[in-house]
């Protein structure tokens, strides 16, 4: 994540409809040069200038095929606008309206930590026969950390096809099984230990890798013992829900069902009716019957959002805490219509741009969880394979904007 110089302060004092008025001005006079991509848990003012709305791979796949699109401007998060940056071509230029907008959870995973960890996990296993150490990163991750597993042999996944990628990655090893084949999986805990869960691995197969300790807080006999090295990651908004929650929900709404995310706690999970991606929850509340009663253990903005666009079943928030999602919310009309402006004037700013290596294997290990999941062959990484450079060179060049082919009107 970068800093985010301030916007202009009379930004912030344009009267909310002059706001949504030259958005949708500039939205106009950009015409098919320009997509906005509008995550789930984004803010409903926001979303309403969104052209697409879903889930984080979803949206940049969706930007990857729209290939006449020259300015794909992401509302939501920066590993969202990387692997948009990643997936479109290289004359398509992603923007994000506020560099601060950042997510903690893919902070917690930083690339030299990862390789740390490998070195130690693979010297803590080196005399243990057939051992083999697979990385899993969930998607929510930086593009550093998803070319780190690309490079390794490891795969991407996402909340709806975790499974398939962990039963991939294992290969045929049953749980009770020798771990000779270990999947170090980041950055969020709850994901990797509530899939694995429902896989049949009981908890005691799973350790938990502490980044700010030393070697993880693992003795080496622990990490020889673990079929999954779990990365001590978290959702900072999925984190809040509890399991008294659950409790309460239930004691005051009568026959209420509790559908959660896969980022919530394995305890919180584990009283859930229903556990599933955001897209498996917007799903699941479409086809709901009519009065039925739902708690959601998800940001809150989507919770509100879905309870607006079915009024015929009673929807709440699975807890009443601050379950919003902070940094997304730093996306909002005024960093919009300022990205947007610059635009016009022939300027790209708070452009995403992924170094030439790291996004060769971030693609690399993207392409391996869409070959896992379709059940096809997986593809051997193309050729030529970059030079990795040096830190120096990886820095962004156009944070501040380079001219453009100057927009008429």
């Amino acid at each position: 994540m970068q800093w985010q110089q301030p916007i202009p302060k009379h930004y912030l004092q344009i009267p909310k409809a002059a706001l949504m008025e030259r958005i949708a001005q500039r939205k106009a006079e950009l015409g098919e040069r320009l997509v906005i991509l509008g995550h789930h848990y984004q803010q409903d003012e926001v979303v309403a200038f969104a052209d697409f709305v879903g889930d984080s791979f979803q949206l940049s796949r969706q930007a990857a095929q729209l290939t006449e699109t020259e300015f794909v401007i992401f509302c939501g998060v920066h590993f969202m606008a990387e692997s948009a940056d990643v997936l479109t071509s290289p004359r398509q230029k992603v923007i994000l309206p506020d560099l601060g907008a950042g997510c903690s959870m893919a902070d917690m995973a930083q690339p030299e930590d990862v390789a740390g960890a490998w070195e130690v996990i693979t010297d803590a296993c080196r005399d243990t026969e057939g051992f083999e150490l697979v990385p899993i990163t969930y998607v929510n991750s930086s593009a550093a950390v998803k070319s780190f597993v690309g490079e390794h042999g490891g795969a991407v996944c996402t909340s709806s096809n975790c499974e398939n990628i962990l039963r991939w990655a294992l290969q045929d090893q049953k749980p009770g099984e020798h771990p000779k084949r270990k999947i170090i999986f980041f950055p969020d805990q709850h994901l990797g230990r509530n899939t694995a869960y429902r896989m049949g691995f009981g908890l005691e197969t799973m350790a938990t890798w502490d980044y700010r300790a030393a070697r993880g807080g693992l003795t080496d006999l622990q990490i020889r013992d673990a079929n999954f090295i779990l990365w001590k990651g978290h959702c900072s908004v999925h984190q809040l829900f509890r399991p008294e929650h659950v409790d309460d929900i239930r004691r005051r709404v009568p026959d209420v069902r509790v559908i959660v995310h896969p980022e919530c706690r394995w305890e919180v999970v584990q009283k859930a009716d229903q556990v599933g991606s955001t897209e498996f929850i917007n799903r699941t509340i479409r086809e709901a019957p009519i009065g039925s009663r739902w708690a959601i253990g998800t940001e809150v903005h989507m919770v509100n959002r879905l309870a607006k666009a079915h009024p015929d079943k009673q929807i709440t928030i699975l807890s009443d805490c601050q379950c919003l999602c902070t940094t997304m919310y730093r996306i909002d009309m005024p960093h919009l219509l300022h990205v947007l402006d610059h635009l016009i004037e022939g300027q790209v700013i708070n452009r995403i741009s992924v170094n030439d290596y790291d996004r060769y294997w971030s693609r690399v290990s993207l392409q391996r969880m869409l070959d896992i999941t379709s059940g096809g062959p997986i593809a051997s990484p193309p050729l030529p394979v970059p030079v990795k450079q040096s830190d120096d060179d990886h820095l962004p060049n156009d944070i501040l904007g380079h001219p453009l082919a100057v927009i008429p009107g």
